[in-house]
């Protein structure tokens, strides 16, 4: 490869040699496809969808996931979308509320009003990004990223166990093994051989091997769970080559207590994306990003949620992992992302690929996603402790914690109230952790250095 093409994997514009581009494209798209198929697959099974809506649901997610990829690559009007190197893809952080939405009946259409509500909120944020940043800084985003990774530990486990869903009768009535009940031996057996071959990929391995250790240990995992006879393709013969979402398939409804918890969070994520943009320029550009680019990169995110609403996806952040890469490796070109963008829309038009991919026993799913569960509470602590821990901060992250996470978990505290108010503080630990660290970050007193 000439020195002169090679230089340009290290510039934003400009078209580097096909092969070098191509590779470097699966690269992020191996880092990234795990967390981005995942959501919608536990949010499936959540709600209760049939095998259609379930290929569905994934197909819209890829596909939306692909477009706000291209929107923040290319921005329209120098005002809508960042021109940053970004990789976008459904967000776990939404899936604690999402889960609670799906619990109170709300379903699909309910996520996709609340997303609307949301996107609404984060072109607010973006449009006054320099005053409203103010309000949350590290120490508050780190409590709500920590609350995030300590309330989705039990949808792991449950996971892991095969899922809450998976009884005895259940699964004896739809012709499944017996191996896949709620709590079997042969559930934890495949949830812990995963996790130790993530654990070990990604502590022992080198290049691409650790980079897509989760990928590689779901692998290894599924294999396993076809030598118990836990998995099933007879859904997948039926399904299509080639398809393209549906508009409003889902439907939209507006529910109000369901539009607070997700708007909270949008505002939330449009505040965590600065940090991304900014990882970005500086690890990759030796720059920081321009007020116009955390501007038009927020507003953005937010119109391409309510696109992704309007055809069915979940809500899309940008992937903390993929900004590693970029930090680690100095590539910045826009045809790299591109590509990685294409991979993700060409995974996405084809339900046959969402089809096998809703064939991943939960067991295989608990045991690769725990570790990212973990790594999400660990990144809101590593928020957190790169300020000082004094006093006024560990009462603010301490007691958001507590309230957000012993609240949610003891649901019927909040019996007494009505339903609306017991679905916007009592099932997700995300709100009540919010509105605590952001008032006791404004109330208390600040401590003189």
């Amino acid at each position: 490869m000439p020195p002169s093409d090679s230089r340009l994997l290290f510039q934003f514009h400009g078209r580097p040699p096909l092969g070098a581009s191509v590779s470097l494209a699966l690269q992020h798209l191996v880092a990234m496809i795990v967390g981005c198929v995942t959501p919608p697959i536990i949010i499936a099974g959540a709600i209760g969808l049939s095998q259609a809506d379930r290929v569905l649901l994934i197909q819209a997610s890829l596909i939306m996931s692909a477009v706000s990829t291209l929107l923040q690559l290319f921005p329209i009007g120098g005002r809508f979308g960042s021109g940053l190197p970004v990789i976008l893809g459904v967000s776990f952080a939404y899936l604690p509320s999402m889960q609670a939405i799906a619990a109170s009946g709300g379903g699909v259409s309910a996520i996709a009003g609340a997303m609307i509500a949301g996107g609404v909120i984060a072109v607010i944020v973006g449009l006054f990004v320099k005053k409203i940043r103010l309000l949350f800084p590290p120490v508050i985003t780190g409590t709500v990223v920590f609350t995030i990774g300590l309330s989705l530990y039990p949808t792991a486990i449950n996971y892991m166990a095969g899922g809450t869903g998976n009884t005895y009768e259940s699964v004896m009535s739809k012709g499944l093994p017996e191996a896949m009940v709620y709590g079997s031996w042969q559930n934890w057996l495949i949830a812990v051989l995963t996790l130790a071959a993530v654990m070990i990929l990604n502590n022992k391995g080198r290049g691409v091997c650790r980079l897509a250790s989760i990928l590689l240990g779901m692998l290894f995992g599924y294999i396993a769970a076809l030598c118990f006879g836990m998995v099933s393709f007879a859904d997948v013969g039926d399904a299509a080559w080639f398809s393209l979402p549906r508009f409003l398939h889902f439907g939209i409804s507006f529910d109000l207590p369901s539009c607070v918890a997700l708007g909270l969070l949008f505002a939330i994520n449009s505040i965590q994306a600065i940090g991304d943009f900014t990882a970005t320029t500086v690890g990759g550009m030796d720059r920081d990003p321009t007020d116009s680019e955390l501007q038009g990169g927020i507003i953005a995110y937010g119109a391409a949620n309510i696109l992704a609403a309007l055809f069915g996806g979940l809500p899309t952040a940008t992937y903390s992992q993929n900004v590693g890469i970029v930090t680690t490796n100095k590539v910045v070109n826009r045809t790299v992302f591109t590509l990685t963008g294409a991979f993700l829309l060409l995974a996405g038009v084809s339900p046959k690929f969402a089809a096998v991919l809703t064939t991943i026993p939960q067991c295989v799913l608990g045991g690769a996603t725990i570790t990212v569960f973990s790594t999400i509470a660990m990144t809101g602590m590593r928020l957190i402790a790169s300020q000082d821990l004094t006093a006024r901060n560990t009462t603010i992250v301490g007691l958001s914690a507590a309230l957000g996470v012993g609240i949610s978990q003891a649901s019927a505290s909040l019996s007494q109230f009505p339903d609306s108010f017991t679905m916007i503080f009592g099932k997700s630990p995300v709100v009540i952790a919010t509105l605590m660290a952001v008032a006791l970050n404004l109330i208390l007193p600040k401590e003189d250095k």
